[in-house]
């Protein structure tokens, strides 16, 4: 198999999932190759990005061939941690919480969340799909009995850093944060942002300006 390489940029990082959900389809109707042109065309990008992207993590493409799908899938496989099982704990039970809790796809992705907790004294001690949802003040001695390494937070923004505080000194290296807050984390943990609201401005201007284009070319 070719040899990879150990650092990527984030930029092309956040792409490689998007390579591989294409490629695990492809290789389920029984597709053994994909050209760059057919990858960039399935995600909506530039051939030639993907096959920079492609020839970085190694020598898989063929000049009238294309890609052996099988191949490329294990390596991505293997850069992206889909090998390994993945356990962590989500902070934040409402209802952006427990849609990712119940979200079946991360079980592909070697996601599994194996732990709840939530500071509302009617959400603590109850279960959600029979795991018990724990006070946030157990957070320590969970993450570091179960050796966790990732935490998911959904919890208000005004709360988002004292619980990043929590899971980072117990041992989490990985926050995946979904409240509209920037966090501070020392050297060596990453952190991914996810603002749902910046995500719905920017659509929402996209459209705002559609329709000015449209409204431009009625006059």
């Amino acid at each position: 198999m070719p040899e990879q390489v150990t650092q990527i940029s984030r930029a092309m990082l956040a792409r490689l999932p998007f390579y591989y959900r294409t490629l695990a389809a492809r290789a389920r109707t029984g597709n053994a190759k994909i050209s760059s042109a057919q990858l960039a065309t399935s995600l909506g990008m530039d051939s030639a990005q993907v096959r920079r992207d492609l020839s970085s993590i190694g020598e898989f493409g063929r000049p009238g061939i294309g890609y052996n799908v099988p191949e490329l899938l294990e390596a991505l496989e293997q850069i992206l941690g889909i090998r390994n099982r993945t356990e962590a704990v989500l902070v934040g039970v409402g209802r952006l919480g427990t849609a990712l809790f119940r979200y079946p796809g991360f079980e592909a992705y070697g996601l599994r969340i194996v732990g709840l907790f939530d500071s509302d004294p009617e959400k603590i001690g109850a279960k959600l799909d029979g795991t018990l949802i724990r006070s946030v003040s157990e957070i320590p001695h969970v993450v570091r009995r179960l050796c966790i390494q990732m935490g998911i937070i959904t919890a208000p923004p005004a709360s988002a850093q004292e619980i990043a505080d929590m899971l980072v000194g117990a041992g989490v290296i990985a926050v995946w944060n979904f409240a509209p807050v920037s966090l501070t984390v020392p050297p060596g943990v990453m952190v991914r942002d996810e603002d749902l609201a910046a995500g719905l401005s920017y659509l929402s201007r996209h459209l705002a300006d559609a329709g000015a284009r449209d409204e431009a070319q009625e006059e």
